[in-house]
């Protein structure tokens, strides 16, 4: 799938990361094409030279038939890890022009997008809500194959099978949140450090071992390192950021937890976020002297972040915004506030 750590051959190859086999993208802009030139196998280009001139090869497709053969690959007798990033639904929002999407452009009744040039017509839908719904279809169908090929195996009892996301709906690219509701009840999307753009979907599967049910334990994606260590029997690393959630899956144990939850977001004039207990604390324009705005929120009485509640509760604002600054990790070739900026940048005031 979606692999942005690294090129290949350089020390952010999959290869020398622990990955013994590795299929999809190795570029973070190439992965927002559906049909792009080429994608890797291992070491090997493997070049779509048919998507130089139409939409002949979709990568999501590709990707999932050789994640399918890999489970195919597979036995009882000997584990394995497969890590499989999707990139549906994405910008840019595309996809085959199949009967599911026939079927959404009737069900919403979408009329097309005039397209200016036919380069414009290879890059987008003409029925944007009809392709993303078909897109998100997509993946349904993937999941659906992913676990079937683990029980024609004989392997889905004893295979935990992971399902999430790294953000919240997005809106670049034929990505319409509003029109879908996709963030729920919550404020915000990507790129927002409010519950909408972080707080993301989480399924944990394993059958006769995982009991049906929801938990109310935080969890974040550093956690998943040390809960895989922990389900592979291994000795826990110490000092990472993430804590084992096993505990919490199985039932089993007691659960550790994260004395505070930190984000911080680059763009958009620089954003800071704190979840400590039911308090959650929001900080935007940080990288603008004189411009940051502050926002407090309790979580339990107002999981849609609609009341700043920071003028009355100062202690807390305080509290919390002393825990930003021992989480926040200063560095010059990533700043984030006014007085990290690299000499000869210049620091916005408007």
């Amino acid at each position: 799938g979606k692999w942005s750590l690294g090129f290949i051959s350089t020390s952010g190859d999959p290869a020398k990361k622990g990955f013994d086999e590795f299929f999809g993208y190795n570029c973070q802009s190439l992965a927002h094409d559906y049909y792009p030139d080429h994608l890797w196998n291992n070491h090997q280009r493997i070049d779509f030279t048919a998507n130089l001139t139409a939409n002949a090869v979709y990568s999501a497709d590709t990707i999932h038939a050789m994640a399918i053969n890999f489970i195919k690959r597979q036995n009882s007798s000997q584990p394995f890890f497969m890590y499989l990033p999707y990139t549906l639904p994405h910008g840019d929002v595309i996809l085959p022009h199949d009967a599911v999407y026939e079927y959404y452009i009737k069900k919403f009744n979408e009329a097309a997008v005039p397209f200016n040039s036919k380069k414009d017509a290879l890059a987008y839908e003409p029925h944007p809500h009809a392709a993303f719904a078909a897109m998100v279809s997509r993946l349904d169908k993937y999941v659906g194959q992913v676990l079937q090929s683990l029980a024609d195996k004989n392997l889905l009892d004893n295979t935990i099978v992971i399902f999430t996301s790294d953000n919240g709906p997005h809106k670049e690219n034929g990505g319409d949140p509003e029109f879908f509701q996709n963030h729920g009840m919550y404020r915000g999307i990507k790129r927002d450090l409010y519950e909408g753009g972080i707080r993301v979907p989480f399924i944990a599967y394993w059958k006769g071992t995982i009991q049906p049910g929801v938990t109310d334990q935080p969890a974040t994606l550093w956690d998943m390192y040390p809960s895989f260590q922990q389900l592979a029997g291994l000795p826990l690393t110490k000092k990472r950021d993430g804590i084992s959630v096993v505990p919490a899956l199985l039932k089993k144990g007691k659960q550790l937890q994260h004395d505070y939850l930190y984000w911080e977001f680059h763009e958009n004039n620089g954003r800071q976020a704190l979840r400590w207990k039911k308090w959650k604390l929001v900080k935007l324009n940080v990288n603008i002297t004189g411009k940051t705005v502050t926002e407090l929120y309790d979580l339990d009485t107002d999981p849609t972040e609609k009341n700043n509640i920071a003028a009355s509760n100062p202690a807390i604002v305080s509290k919390l915004e002393g825990m930003i600054k021992k989480a926040h990790a200063s560095n010059k070739d990533w700043p984030l506030l006014p007085g990290e900026l690299l000499k000869g940048n210049k620091v916005e005031s408007d």
